[in-house]
Order: structure tokens, then C-alpha cells, then sequence
């Protein structure tokens, strides 16, 4: 008796092994197996008073978020995974106003729009915008502190694309 369990666990559990295969990473990535190179286009700005870098570190960070926390090739077209998109949004706010009606903080916000296929599978495909931003105090001079707040707003809006399109969130 105990044998014909052991028989049959063991069929089961050989069954689940090979009959679906995945790759899954430590960042929450479930990416199949014949998946196995991404491309991402330059995002292109549309966004009144954006910095002149924008476009080329928004393109470098989201590359480099596929290249650090997948498995992946990165190739210049054709990818199993492609990306391709705009900047479509760089805003400065006011934000936590005082009681002398002055600004404490200052806001900069970054929108995307971002269009994914995965010709691996089309349902994951999707064509959406994400939304990030990052505080300042208002007593700084944007261009003192704007590279900075890139470097975070990318890192929140890399993460954003990352996780809709490889991590099923």
C-alpha cells in the first residue's frame, strides 16, 4: 500500500515537473522558457519643458531593468518582449501648501505611455500610461535637484513596466 502511494506521488509530482516550465527569478519575475530576448525602442518626448536627457536615460533605465533583473538578451529590434512608447508628461506642482499660502513642497511628475507585446503570448500585450513623481522642497532650484528626482521617478516608472509586463501584477 505504501508503495503504491509512493508510485503515485511520484507520478504526480513528475507530471508537474515537466509538463510546464517557467522561469521564475528572486524580483518576481515569471517569464516561460521560450521567451528569451527583449527590445526596447527609444521612448521618444512629447512633454513640454521635459529635460534634453530624458528621453535617452528613461530609454537607458528601462533597458537596464530588463538586463539586471532577467535572464534576457537585449536586442536593438524583435524582441520576444518589445517595448515601445512616449514621454508624455513632465510637470512641477505646488504641494503641501503653508499657512502663508506658499509651497513647502514641490512636485515633479513624469508620465509614459507605453505600448508592450509579448509574441509569445498576445494576451499579455497592453498599451498603457504610468504616472510617477517624486517632492522637493520648494526652497530648491529645480535644476539643482532634477536629476536626482529623474533618477527616482525612472527607477518608480521602470519597476511600474516591469511588473505589469513580467511579473503578472
Amino acid at each position: 500500500m505504501r508503495k503504491r502511494i509512493l508510485n503515485i506521488i511520484l507520478i504526480v509530482l513528475t507530471g508537474a515537473i515537466f509538463s510546464c516550465k517557467v522561469n521564475y527569478s528572486f524580483t518576481g519575475a515569471s517569464i516561460p522558457e521560450d521567451v528569451k530576448t527583449v527590445s526596447v525602442k527609444t521612448f521618444q518626448s512629447y512633454a513640454p519643458l521635459a529635460s534634453a536627457n530624458l528621453t535617452q536615460t528613461f530609454t537607458e533605465d528601462l533597458k537596464d531593468k530588463f538586463i539586471s533583473q532577467t535572464n534576457l538578451d537585449l536586442i536593438a529590434k524583435n524582441g520576444d518582449l518589445q517595448f515601445d512608447g512616449s514621454i508624455t508628461g513632465y510637470a512641477v506642482t505646488s504641494v503641501a501648501i503653508q499657512g502663508n499660502e506658499t509651497a513647502a513642497l514641490n512636485r515633479l511628475s513624469i508620465t509614459v505611455k507605453v505600448k508592450f507585446t509579448n509574441t509569445k503570448d498576445k494576451e499579455s500585450d497592453f498599451e498603457t500610461s504610468f504616472t510617477r513623481y517624486s517632492d522637493y522642497e520648494s526652497s530648491q532650484n529645480l535644476a539643482s535637484v532634477e536629476d536626482e528626482l529623474i533618477k527616482d521617478i525612472n527607477d518608480q516608472l521602470t519597476q511600474d513596466i516591469f511588473n505589469k509586463a513580467v511579473s503578472n501584477w
